[in-house]
């Protein structure tokens, strides 16, 4: 399983595998063992010994880890988790809404909002007819609307661009 820890400010990526663990490409021999009644586990890395102790923080993959009584604050992730936190840090730094989007084909049915309008988060912009059914896409944000893409009456595919905001 590969990992990317941080430990410090300095990431390195780190495999454990049947054969042992490889940091930075650097292959180590390394075997954990867990002390009974202890919450301690003993790490054996070549010839050296080492008591290790683990305790999960606050967020998925935060850990403190102490190594022969000396404690690191670290960070290990998978590359999956690792990659999603990016996104979801990404999307909190925007600001305002986000431009509307079609989820689903379908026709166009009403436009409620025209460019230059202040909108609220949660304010009902277009209407669109897919499956025989009125769907009312709200605003995520609030914000104004920059550019009105589409009309009444104008069939659009899914992802079509219907409003830019800003």
């Amino acid at each position: 399983m590969k990992y990317v820890v941080r430990v410090h400010g300095t990431e390195m990526e780190v495999v454990v595998g049947p054969n042992g663990v490889r940091i930075g490409g650097e292959t180590l021999v390394a075997h954990l063992t867990d002390i009974e009644g202890s919450p301690s586990s003993l790490l054996m890395i070549g010839d050296a010994v080492h008591r290790v102790f683990a305790q999960p923080g606050a967020r998925r993959g935060d850990y403190a880890l102490w190594v022969d009584g000396v404690r690191f604050d670290l960070e290990a992730l998978d590359d999956r988790t690792k990659a999603i936190r990016e996104l979801s840090a990404a999307n909190q730094s925007i600001k305002g809404a986000a431009p509307l989007v079609a989820p689903m084909p379908g026709m166009i049915v009403r436009v409620n909002v025209n460019a230059g309008d202040a909108i609220q988060a949660g304010q009902g912009l277009i209407v669109m007819e897919a499956m025989k059914m009125e769907n009312e896409l709200r605003a995520s944000a609030a914000g104004s609307v920059k550019r009105v893409l589409v009309e009444p009456g104008i069939a659009v595919e899914k992802g079509t661009l219907l409003l830019e905001m800003e």
